[in-house]
């Protein structure tokens, strides 16, 4: 097991896809985490090209995605607009 670091933390306000908070914050919910431990966690894996979830994970969020009605992939991400409301 890693050593724990002492880390700052800045609280911060950022705007996302609704269907996607919801389904992130399913997800830290799940794993019994804070939302902004399972964005740090998700950011320092990608930043390593290292795949963030497992299977029985990535099976969970599926499901999460169903009830949300999230149907936004990696491919939507660069396209994707406000609806203005």
């Amino acid at each position: 097991m890693a050593a724990r670091k002492t880390v700052s933390r800045t609280q911060t306000g950022v705007r996302i896809e609704s269907r996607l908070l919801r389904v992130l914050k399913a997800l830290a919910a799940v794993h019994d985490i804070s939302l902004g431990d399972l964005l740090e966690g998700i950011c320092l894996h990608a930043f390593e090209g290292k795949a963030p979830f497992g299977e029985e994970s990535r099976r969970k969020i599926a499901l999460l995605k169903e009830v949300y009605e999230l149907d936004l992939t990696a491919a939507d991400s660069h396209f994707l607009v406000e609806d203005g409301g």
